[in-house]
């Protein structure tokens, strides 16, 4: 079974896009949460990566954050090790 992935994002983040791409590349299904207008998705993203930046990636238990540079290694582990 697929790992549940949300993806928290703002409006014209480039990092935010990226993580979308490789997910949508991967053929992941996942949920997009707009922190900038949804004060509620903006409490849950702090909740689970104790940030207030996006974009924020959840695939199941495994939180990753910062630049996509960053996420890339750790996203395509989780999505590799769900298949």
């Amino acid at each position: 079974m697929a790992p549940k992935i949300t993806v928290y994002t703002v409006p014209g983040c480039a990092d935010c896009e990226a993580v979308k791409r490789l997910l949508t590349s991967k053929g992941a299904a996942f949920t997009e949460k707009n922190v900038r207008e949804d004060p509620a998705a903006l409490a849950e993203m702090q909740a689970k990566a104790n940030v207030r930046i996006a974009p924020v990636t959840v695939i199941g238990d495994h939180v990753f954050y910062g630049f996509f540079d960053d996420q890339r290694p750790g996203i395509v582990a989780a999505l590799d090790t769900a298949q």
